[in-house]
């Protein structure tokens, strides 16, 4: 999760891709330029250790659009594939 957020703040799109489901991935992504993502707080998370094959990762993200804050919040899903944790999609 942490590595998507740092992903999307520095225009990433190739890593994000990479790391999204391909059942939910889309063909490409537009991140444009009007956000700058600032701060992630992981608010609660369930499995994502050695032994799980599923996890969730409940989240808010705080950006800056025009200079004015906001924030996103969602609980995400993740699967480990092949060793790798993706992202896929929300709850």
């Amino acid at each position: 999760m942490r590595s998507r957020f740092t992903a999307f703040g520095m225009g990433d799109t190739a890593y994000l891709l990479r790391t999204w489901h391909l059942a939910s991935r889309p063909a490409r992504l537009d991140l444009g330029k009007r956000l700058r993502w600032v701060r992630l707080e992981v608010l609660e998370s369930t499995g994502g250790s050695v032994v799980h094959t599923e996890g969730t990762v409940r989240f808010r993200a705080h950006y800056l659009e025009r200079g004015r804050p906001g924030e996103m919040e969602e609980h995400s899903r993740f699967v480990r594939v092949e060793g790798r944790w993706l992202y896929a999609g929300a709850l």
